[in-house]
């Protein structure tokens, strides 16, 4: 595939052999939306339940008014280790690794005796990619039938239209290739279920040009698949922060935030191809590389009260505006060929030629704009004498409200490129994923008025409907633009905390430890599609085998506090 840059409101008119990115869809966009608890060692240490309590810089970007709640002004910095539980290094990726969690600052100015105004800045990494995935399984047969992704894509040819969730198959005489257009009319355009896979399965193994001149397609089945992938990167999160209070009894803070997302990732799903016998004849290997590049900004207003008087007793409100994101993501990707198949090897054994080729690769780059749902926040807060504080927080967000727009080929005053949401892909996100509730539960006890024991609970539901699918048959540019074909519907996470502190003068040292688990459902590709053979006018299932995985992650975290 040659290398293109192109909009998505250009996709249908331009040449499909550059058709490809990274998972430009519903399921990649959930990975931007979703945040991991990470912060201070004394926000994490309790759980992240501190958008009442306050007075902690990493309330920031939960609920700001809690910076409100300074005297002081001070300075932090936070650093430490995160280990994946049971992986195994792959690409060069170890399962557990440094980072640099969390800087930043807070200047706190009088303004009466009882009011404060104070400005905050804080970095902290809001998402941490690290994640080595590694799966294997036999394919699961239905009737007799098996699957593989390269039947998949046989699949989608029968159906001839890319209103039928698939496409046209037929031969470029320019690019010399097979290619999938909208339909069988004489206007050629190409359909956005025509994706980067489905290209590469079609020229490498499922058209036998060479045998049948008619270039009738073919599928075949896999006995079993392999899949690992290694990914990496974070989203780093900019905070700047307006905040103050009124007589110590109402807090209030606005952040604008600014997000710049930094992913790379790498994965090989391997095929173990059967022919009409049963019998193995060799793999067929999917490689992909992708990096995904994005920034984006929102904005994030808080308020905390104290409702009764005399009583430490508090209440806190927040929300959150979507992430308005600018995304850019680069693909390269190739399919090889290990079969006994492909346009370099010798005759087969029955003296028929080979078709297809040995390996065929393409890379891309594709932009378009991401917008995650809003998020609203509800918290309490309450402290016990000068030892004991407690601390509850709840957030909402509807993650099937996101959206996902392209540019549309029009121009505003300024010369910029307007976009408007893709309509087909936005309406799978809201079949597909769902309101996520976030609960945080935090308990602080001091024993001596230097030393602090921390505990806390983090539990937030699951972002993917059981039984939603990574949809390859939309006609939609994310399908158009995608190079893979496996996803992961994630269960709820529970993330267990604790934490020490210790306050010397004027300086402040916080240690945290975090455990994380989180189950799931994979798949290589999406199951139980039917097709009509027209070879043979049998009915034909293609059933993916799913495969119970699980994403567990330790983390120790040290912060440094300075207060002046």
């Amino acid at each position: 595939m040659k290398k293109v840059y192109l909009f998505a409101a250009m996709a249908m008119t331009a040449v499909q052999l550059q058709a490809q990115d990274a998972n430009l869809d519903t399921y990649i966009g959930a990975q931007l939306a979703t945040e991991d608890l990470n912060g201070t060692a004394r926000y994490v240490g309790m759980g992240g339940a501190m958008e009442a309590l306050g007075a902690d810089i990493s309330t920031i970007s939960s609920n700001p008014a809690g910076i409100g709640l300074f005297r002081r002004s001070s300075v932090s910095m936070s650093l430490g280790a995160i280990s994946q539980q049971g992986a195994k290094k792959f690409d060069n990726q170890n399962p557990t690794m440094l980072s640099f969690d969390q800087i930043g600052f807070v200047y706190s100015s009088q303004t009466s005796s009882s009011s404060y105004i104070n400005f905050a800045f804080n970095y902290h990494k809001g998402k941490n990619f690290n994640q080595i995935m590694s799966v294997n399984n036999v394919m699961a047969t239905h009737n007799g039938q098996g699957a593989s992704l390269g039947k998949l894509a046989f699949a989608k040819s029968t159906y001839r239209s890319d209103n039928n969730g698939g496409y046209d198959l037929g031969y470029n005489t320019i690019e010399n290739k097979w290619m999938g257009y909208r339909n069988p009319q004489e206007d050629r355009e190409y359909g956005y279920p025509f994706t980067q896979w489905d290209y590469l399965y079609s020229n490498v193994y499922n058209v036998d040009d060479v045998n049948d001149p008619d270039g009738i397609a073919i599928f075949s089945e896999a006995d079993d698949y392999y899949f690992d992938k290694a990914h990496r990167g974070w989203t780093a999160d900019y905070d700047f922060n307006l905040s103050g209070n009124s007589n110590n009894r109402f807090f209030w803070g606005l952040t604008i935030g600014v997000h710049d997302v930094n992913y790379r990732g790498y994965s090989i799903y391997d095929e173990m191809i059967l022919n009409s016998d049963d019998q193995p004849v060799g793999t067929l290997q999917l490689e992909d590389e992708r990096h995904i590049d994005a920034t984006g900004v929102d904005v994030k207003a808080g308020v905390i009260f104290l409702p009764i008087e005399d009583s430490p007793f508090r209440i806190g409100l927040s929300v959150a505006t979507p992430t308005w994101y600018d995304v850019k993501s680069k693909n390269w990707t190739t399919l090889y060929n290990n079969t006994y198949t492909g346009q370099y090897q010798s005759l087969l054994p029955n003296g028929l030629d080979l078709w297809g080729y040995n390996d065929l690769s393409s890379e891309d780059i594709y932009e378009y704009k991401y917008y995650t749902p809003w998020k609203f926040g509800l918290s309490l807060g309450h402290t016990i004498g000068k030892n004991l504080a407690l601390g509850a927080s709840y957030e909402y967000s509807d993650y099937g409200a996101a959206s996902n727009r392209v540019y549309d080929g029009t121009y505003n005053y300024y010369d910029e490129e307007n976009t408007s949401p893709d309509d087909v892909m936005n309406n799978h996100t809201g079949k597909t994923l769902k309101g996520v509730s976030l609960l945080k539960l935090g308990a602080e006890y001091k024993p001596d008025p230097q030393l602090a024991i921390r505990l806390g609970y983090n539990y937030q539901s699951a972002a993917y409907n059981e039984d939603g699918i990574r949809d390859t048959r939309l006609n939609s540019p994310g399908t158009y633009f995608s190079s893979t074909a496996d996803y992961v519907n994630w269960k709820a996470t529970n993330r267990l905390t604790c934490g020490i502190g210790y306050k010397h003068d004027n300086f402040a040292f916080d240690l945290a430890y975090q455990y994380s688990m989180t189950n799931g459902t994979f798949y290589p590709f999406q199951p139980n599609v039917q097709f009509v053979d027209p070879v043979d006018n049998v009915q034909e299932t293609n059933v993916s085998t799913p495969s119970d995985i699980d994403f567990k992650r330790h983390q120790v975290l040290l912060t440094l506090t300075y207060n002046f």
